[in-house]
């Protein structure tokens, strides 16, 4: 199944509190639910301005979905080709 990278441009991101993060976080899980188990969220990183989210998804439409679904912003959605890290040197 494809994995998609998805930037969401939140100006103050990285200024979310650990509450205001978790009812984001909880609002996600409950549209993945509603959704089915066609589409997972994988992992997110909050930076000063922006989130990035990895997702597992059939189709780019359904990540897209999502984020309407949840009011999320989903600036650039990416499909990611291949995953690199150290071990890729050896």
């Amino acid at each position: 199944m494809p994995k998609y990278l998805i930037e969401r441009n939140i100006p103050g991101a990285g200024k979310l509190t650990s509450d205001q993060l978790k009812a984001i976080s909880q609002t996600s899980c409950g549209v993945l639910s509603n959704l089915g188990p066609r589409i997972q969220w994988v992992h997110s990183y909050v930076t000063a301005d922006k989130i990035y989210c990895v997702y597992i998804a059939p189709n780019e439409e359904l990540v897209k979905e999502h984020a309407k679904q949840g009011g999320f912003p989903a600036n650039v959605v990416t499909e990611i080709s291949t995953v690199i890290d150290p071990t890729t040197a050896e």
